[in-house]
């Protein structure tokens, strides 16, 4: 079921199509939104992130400051336990805070809700990355005074966090104390029922390392004691102000402080320059760290706060310069949703090198910081046709957990390699089997991923060096778990499963994973054989590093062949499992809408044993697989599953919005993208608090370019079938394709393509091959009508 969307109002966040703005305070407003606000203005480079926290430190929800990859392990506890079941888990930590400068005005402490206030704006400009606000008020004393202050986190200096704070006063003399902070607080224990979000620890997690203040300077360290992690943070400052001013340091364990007294007279500014530095490693001693954190200082000092943003800006262009996607005829509201989304993925990923992507991104702790599917199947093909470095680089993170993974097969019984379905370090920390372990479609994500990412970059080189030893224990894995079923006529089945659908799990024969394994084992069993006849060399060093038997291709290849898909021929529908349609249907009519999502309010067996789908599963499928079902498959599919689906998880709209699409449902391709589209700006699923969607927000861009723009990439051929929703006038994109950079603009009657960057591309519109070249660098093409192309879809 579709919730709610709350509306922001439009006198305070206007829809800039650039940026996020309040530019009036409610007190109550705020108070009721402190923790959305906090995801909304949160910065974040994909490897150190801040939550949205104002900088006097008050009103707050969770002052979260986070690093990827930086957790400590969990106990995971059971009633009973059970052979093979996790026994720690991994969850990240919350660093010490360093955004909080308070301020005291003639000893007073300026928080916004309890002061007067003249005027207010506080924006997030995507077009910069850069987060601001400005605030004018009026003090217990009648005296005017304006707050202006700049927040950023670097993406050229990833351990870098920098903070512009501007104190004026208008029309009074004021004594002013500026209290800065870095401070270790960590998240109490969480008492909720739901079981996504992250809980705090008891006791003591960061465990002092030693510290060190040196005038404006202050650097804490800190050891994890299970984990091994050692942990780097620091502040420095540089002051200017036009009357005079004192500081004084003071440094503990969890608590450094520089504090700047003095006075202001009617026209006189103080301006600080706080620089903020993050590190951790688990090799490195605490005073390594130290060093590291105090040279990443260094820079930020040298170099100076006006070559910081001016840096910074250019590289936040050049992020909008391959990934912007405009929308014409939409409403402002939809264009400014749109790159919102588009900037949290450029904060998910940009510096994530060497980690993978947290569901949450590093926005909120909530999944505990972990890695799933989310990032191979909904956010690695933005970054595929807009950053396949970082693209390459989560996909070399997963090879990295590779030994992990054939531990974890080992420990299951298994051969081959079996991913962790929800993760840090490579290691299983999912703690409820039926909708964890048993999910090992995982294993055929990362390789649908592997084969679109070296299809769509041209990167033979990883797939020779890595990605080939990822498919050969993949493909083993299925091998391993299917059999021959005498049954069903010597079919390949795979038994005890849990697809994408989390509400219907344990089953037989689910069929996006039967899909999905046949497509891994065959793309395994071809990469082999060209691998032996191109590459000897290579094919040899796999051969060492896995010890692949001559016969395994083969024996890949017949259980592709053979794999069991269920069909109902009476409903001429695939069934999402073997027991599927023999399941009671869910009673919707009766189910109150305040009892969504069902996760929360119905045991696991009463969700298993009905027809209720929490996100696309077999319409997921029919999207992936695109090339593997007629239209006419695709449509009876669809209209079977999509009433059965809640969206109870945030990933289903999207996937649904690009099968209307496909299928010529256009004003439900249109309603479901615009769910997905809100699912955080309008707080959808009442969760926002906790961080923002990632894997949502890459399914938005999914419905937009393989929805609208109608984009398939079977195999590596680029093929487009536009089709605008009527109240759109135009969609405009750019996309790399194997080291080529094409720019697709559509309006209602056209479609053009561009070359902008490199040698000639073959793409095709509808089933018209078109070539871009430097002879004929743009090409347009008339687009059907929708009565037209629906069967062409």
């Amino acid at each position: 079921m579709l919730r709610p969307r709350l509306i922001p109002p439009e006198d305070i966040f206007p829809a800039n199509p650039w940026a996020l703005e309040a530019i009036r305070y409610d007190a109550k407003l705020a108070r009721e939104l402190t923790g959305q606000a906090e995801t909304m203005f949160a910065l974040s480079n994909g490897y150190l992130g801040l939550r949205g926290v104002v900088e006097e430190g008050l009103p707050v929800r969770e002052a979260g400051t986070y690093l990827n990859g930086f957790y400590e392990h969990r106990p995971i506890a059971y009633g009973e336990h059970a052979y093979g079941f996790p026994t720690v888990g991994q969850s990240i930590l919350n660093c010490p805070n360093g955004t909080v400068l308070k301020l005291y005005v003639d000893d007073e402490p300026f928080v916004v809700p309890e002061a007067e206030i003249l005027s207010f704006r506080r924006t997030l400009d995507f077009r910069s990355g850069i987060l601001s606000r400005d605030v004018r008020w009026l003090t217990p004393a009648g005296k005017r005074l304006r707050l202006r202050t700049l927040r950023l986190v670097s993406l050229s200096h990833r351990h870098l966090a920098a903070i512009a704070y501007e104190l004026t006063a208008e029309d009074a003399e004021a004594e002013v104390a500026i209290s800065s902070e870095l401070r270790n607080e960590q998240p109490l224990l969480t008492d909720t029922a739901d079981p996504r979000l992250a809980e705090g620890f008891v006791g003591r997690v960061l465990h002092p390392a030693g510290t060190r203040s040196e005038a404006l300077r202050a650097v804490l360290s800190y050891r994890t004691r299970s984990s091994g992690l050692v942990l780097g943070c620091g502040m420095d400052h540089v002051v200017a102000a036009d009357g005079s001013f004192t500081p004084h340091a003071a440094c503990d364990d969890d608590l450094a402080t520089v504090v700047v007294r003095g006075r202001l007279t009617a026209g006189q500014t103080i301006r600080i320059h706080k620089y903020l530095s993050y590190h951790y490693s688990d090799a490195a001693t605490p005073e390594q760290i130290h060093a590291l954190t105090g040279w990443t200082l260094d820079r930020a000092v040298e170099t100076g706060f006006a070559s910081i943003v001016a840096q910074h800006r250019q590289d936040v262009e050049r992020f909008w310069a391959r990934a912007d996607v405009m929308v014409e005829g939409a409403s402002p509201r939809t264009q400014q949703a749109i790159r919102w989304n588009l900037f949290q993925l450029m904060q998910a990923s940009e510096r994530a090198e060497g980690h993978g992507i947290p569901a949450r991104g590093l926005t909120g702790r909530t999944y505990e910081g972990h890695y799933f599917w989310d990032t191979e199947i909904y956010v690695l093909p933005f970054l595929v046709y807009t950053n396949p470095r970082i693209a390459r680089s989560l996909l070399k993170y997963r090879y990295d957990m590779l030994e992990k993974a054939r531990a974890r097969a080992r420990e299951l019984g298994h051969r081959g390699a079996t991913f962790p379905w929800r993760t840090i370090n490579g290691e299983e920390a999912s703690a409820y089997y039926a909708a964890g372990t048993a999910q090992y479609h995982i294993n055929a994500d990362i390789a649908y991923a592997l084969r679109k990412y070296v299809e769509i970059s041209g990167d033979e080189e990883f797939l020779r060096l890595y990605g080939a030893e990822i498919l050969v224990e993949t493909a083993r894995l299925w091998c391993d778990l299917g059999f021959f079923s005498d049954r069903l006529g010597g079919s390949f089945c795979i038994n005890g499963v849990t697809g994408p659908d989390e509400y219907t799990a344990i089953v037989n024969n689910n069929c996006f994973t039967n899909l999905m394994a046949r497509e891994n084992m065959r793309y395994a069993a071809r990469t082999v054989r060209r691998l032996a006849r191109e590459h000897p060399d290579c094919f040899e060093s796999l051969t060492r590093r896995t010890g692949l038997a001559p016969d395994e291709p083969d024996a890949w290849e017949t259980a592709a062949e053979r794999m069991y898909l269920p069909y109902d021929e009476r409903r001429q529908v695939h069934p999402q499992d073997d027991g599927f349609l023999e399941l009671e249907e869910w009673d919707f009519a009766g189910t109150p809408e305040d009892h969504y999502p069902l996760l929360l309010h119905y045991h696991p067996l009463n969700l298993y044993r009905s027809q209720v789908i929490k996100q696309a599963d077999t319409v997921m499928a029919m999207f992936l697989l695109n090339d593997q079902f007629t239209p006419e498959a695709k449509r009876r599919n669809f209209e079977y599953y999509d009433p059965l689906t809640t969206h109870d998880s945030s990933l289903s709209v999207c996937i649904q919005s690009i099968v209307s699409n496909e299928i010529g449902l256009r004003e439900k391709a249109l309603h479901y993208f615009n769910f997905a589209l809100a699912m955080d700006m309008s707080d959808i699923g009442g969760n926002m608090m906790h961080g923002a969607h990632i894997a949502a927000i890459g399914g938005t861009w999914l419905a937009l370019i393989y929805g609208f723009a109608g984009l398939r990439d079977t195999q590596g051929r680029i093929t487009f079938n536009p089709c605008l929703p009527d109240a759109w006038s135009r969609l405009r994109f750019t996309l790399e394709v194997r080291g080529r950079r094409i720019r697709i603009d559509i309006d209602r009657a056209t479609a053009t393509y561009t070359l902008l960057d490199g040698q000639e591309l073959d793409i095709w519109h509808g089933a018209e091959s078109i070539v871009l070249s430097a002879a004929e660098p743009a090409i347009s093409r008339p687009i059907p009508q929708q009565s037209d192309r629906i069967t062409a879809c």
